[in-house]
């Protein structure tokens, strides 16, 4: 009997570097280490021409100034040719009048999409499934988002999960449930039973010794 081999999908983990790629898009050749130094969004959709993508792109466009105030930049896969991105995307502007101004890989290959897990065969078997990776500027993985094919992304979480980690990198706290900027930030808990003690008297807003926060 034939043996039957099953390929196993490798899933990148948070704090692991993000995995390199040298890929085709609609900006030219770019590789990972291009974006060392700064933030990247890397994120998939399923397909060119298909109506919750369409809505993703204009609201990943609409966010993308925002994105670069942060120092962010914003780059799209799917397994669609260059030649089917650069015709969606000028159709989205011609139809809607938003201008895409992030590049777009053309992973015909499938490699990328395989690397980063990508391809949930259980989904489909030959689109990308909606995956947004947040990578630090050391090109680490900080966030993982993964939605099914029906269902559209939310870009404002995605902007308050890129405020929520580069406040903790920057002040070296944390961030509480449904945290915005200016609101108060999680204090590192004590290791020690003195310090937890000493905790109190520091002035924090305290429910108690493990969860104090403060405002920055």
């Amino acid at each position: 009997m034939e043996e039957i081999k099953q390929q196993v999908i490798s899933l990148p983990r948070l704090g692991e570097p993000a995995p390199p790629f040298e890929a085709v898009t609609t900006h030219g050749i770019l590789k990972l280490e291009d974006f060392k130094g700064s933030w990247l969004i890397l994120f998939s959709h399923p397909a060119d021409f298909t109506p919750v993508c369409t809505t993703e792109f204009i609201g990943f466009a609409e966010i993308y100034t925002e994105l670069q105030k942060r120092g962010v930049d914003l780059l799209a896969l799917s397994v669609d040719s260059v030649s089917s991105h650069i015709a969606w995307v000028r159709n989205i502007e011609e139809k809607t009048g938003v201008k895409i101004p992030f590049p777009i890989i053309a992973d015909l290959s499938k490699e990328v999409s395989f690397d980063y897990g990508m391809i949930h065969p259980e989904q489909s078997k030959t689109e990308t499934v909606r995956c947004v990776f947040i990578i630090d500027p050391n090109q680490i993985i900080r966030t993982i988002l993964y939605y099914p094919l029906t269902t559209g992304r939310n870009m404002q979480e995605i902007l308050r999960i890129v405020d929520a980690l580069q406040t903790t990198d920057e002040n070296r706290v944390a961030t509480p449930a449904n945290w915005q900027p200016g609101d108060m930030v999680v204090v590192p808990p004590p290791n020690t039973q003195e310090m937890a003690e000493e905790r109190l008297k520091q002035g924090y807003e305290c429910v108690d010794w493990y969860l104090c926060k403060k405002k920055l």
